[in-house]
């Protein structure tokens, strides 16, 4: 005779310190609603405070493990707790890049509608790696990335409608990489595996480094991944006869090219690549022709900023981050591209426990075959609550609130003779930098770098950098959604006291 255990299963249910009220279930209906009305207000305080804090983080390199205990607790805490802990602990070594008077890099854009749907993914917690998995996942998605797409009036080739199609990455790194690797293998089909050591890359030496990184990943040539050289005389734009010359010198050495990046709002200054010039050049030489809008793809909606992607039509593939600026809470990175038969030849698997009757029957799309992981998240929810609660015009009104301060804080620049703009202001980033004296050794980069570091260790204020032409330069990023003419006017005043303090001390 076989013994019949018999098991009774409830739901686990954890103990709390006082203050937390009831035993906080797994989950609970109501203990969500009460637990998740606290970590609302925390966060609404937070912004409504959020001027308060230091932009730039002041604590210094491990800091926090000084104040944590060295392991978990073993018995329940109280949420009260918890937040007491962020407050104190957390909130301090935290740059704080939502606040107003972040100027940093470029923008990564939190919104109450972004906020929405990010919370909403996280309560549904679905992982859409297949259509099967949640169809209104993978549905959402294609609908709400051909809204994007005719919004940003692209061709009709990048339409799902098409033998293209759009697909939410994590990042721009992300992107680039699914879409080299498309790239690789489809010129390796034709020349053979062998030929892997040969293909040649082609960017300018302004593209974002996840193209390096690529490379890299992709098994690539570290050597043959060409940055080609600019300059302030094509505004640090990639020229198309460089980029002819490199090519034709690689054919003629055996070399085979097979990719190009081009940039519109490049990390450094925002210059803008010639896409036109440069998708003739792709066509004439077989190559995949890539375009990284990260950035400004964003302002693209505008129909006064819409000819910077113009010559888009010819591109393989195209990418914006709607993280950055289009009110979309991080992570969603947006590509699209022209052929999604080539990302699916490259990434798809098929084993038996995925299979299922309507991916083998070709009805759906399988976003996990776009992607490098399989498992996925609701990403689309937020980006369809962004554009249905703001619309397209109030996403344009904030893109325009943006450039309009920038270009506020250009004329505040070029108002002091002291300083120089650098590079053209494009979107709502401004490039300059303080100028040396007659006699400086290194043309003023250590003058401006510690201008930086002037600037940024008052708390009140934070800003980056680069080197354009050997030349240290200041970045001023428009971007954060709660900045407004008095936070730009206040930067700016800092930025002339500390100036006028370095240079008294020279």
């Amino acid at each position: 005779m076989i013994a019949i255990l018999s098991l009774t299963f409830s739901t686990p249910t954890f103990s709390m310190e006082e203050g937390g009220g009831s035993e906080l279930k797994a989950m609970d209906a109501e203990q969500l609603r009460e637990q998740g009305h606290m970590m609302v207000d925390f966060i609404a305080d937070y912004y409504k405070t959020i001027e308060n804090f230091p932009v730039l983080s002041q604590v210094q390199p491990g800091y926090l493990g000084k104040l944590l205990p060295d392991s978990a607790p073993t018995h329940p805490e109280s949420l009260q707790h918890v937040l007491n802990d962020v407050q104190e602990k957390i909130l301090p070594g935290v740059t704080h890049w939502q606040s107003p008077n972040y100027f940093a890099y470029f923008p990564s854009n939190s919104s109450i509608a972004g906020f929405l749907g990010e919370m909403l993914s996280a309560g549904l917690n679905i992982v859409g790696f297949s259509w099967i998995t949640s169809p209104a996942a993978t549905e959402l998605e294609t609908i709400v990335l051909d809204w994007l797409a005719k919004a940003l009036l692209l061709p009709p080739d990048f339409f799902s409608t098409g033998l293209g199609g759009g697909v939410i990455q994590g990042t721009a790194s992300e992107a680039v990489l699914v879409v080299l690797l498309a790239a690789r293998d489809k010129i390796l089909r034709t020349v053979g595996r062998s030929a892997l050591p040969k293909l040649v890359t082609y960017a300018s030496d302004q593209t974002h480094s996840s193209l390096q990184k690529a490379c890299q990943i992709g098994g690539l040539n570290p050597e043959l991944c060409r940055l080609l050289k600019t300059d302030s005389s094509t505004s640090f734009a990639l020229s198309s006869d460089v980029l002819s010359e490199a090519i034709s010198n690689d054919i003629a050495s055996g070399l085979i090219p097979f990719f190009l990046c081009a940039t519109v709002g490049t990390t450094s200054s925002t210059a803008v690549d010639p896409l036109p010039a440069l998708a003739k050049v792709a066509r004439t030489n077989n190559i995949w022709f890539h375009v990284d809008a990260a950035y400004a793809g964003s302002a693209c909606i505008c129909p006064e900023y819409r000819h910077f992607i113009d010559g888009v039509e010819e591109a393989d593939s195209f990418n914006m981050n709607a993280h950055k600026w289009f009110l979309t809470n991080f992570d969603c990175s947006v590509l699209w591209v022209k052929d999604r038969s080539a990302l699916i030849q490259s990434l798809s698997t098929n084993p038996e426990y995925l299979k299922n009757k309507a991916s083998q029957g070709n009805m759906v799309i399988d976003y996990k075959d776009w992607q490098i992981p399989l498992g996925r998240r609701f990403r689309s929810l937020k980006l369809w609550m962004v554009m249905r609660l703001y619309g397209l015009e109030g996403l344009r009104t904030h893109i325009r609130n943006h450039i309009a301060l920038a270009a506020y804080f250009e004329e505040l620049v070029g108002q002091d003779t002291r300083f120089k703009v650098v590079a053209p202001r494009t979107f709502s980033l401004v490039c300059f930098r303080l100028l040396p004296p007659p006699n400086s050794e290194d043309n003023g980069n250590k003058l401006n770098h510690d201008l930086l570091d002037a600037v940024n260790s008052t708390g009140n204020v934070f800003i980056t950098h680069t080197v354009l032409s050997g030349e240290y330069i200041l970045r001023f990023a428009v971007g954060a959604p709660l900045t407004e003419m008095r936070h730009v006017s206040a930067a700016w005043q800092i930025l002339q006291e500390k100036a006028t303090a370095l240079l008294e001390s020279l």
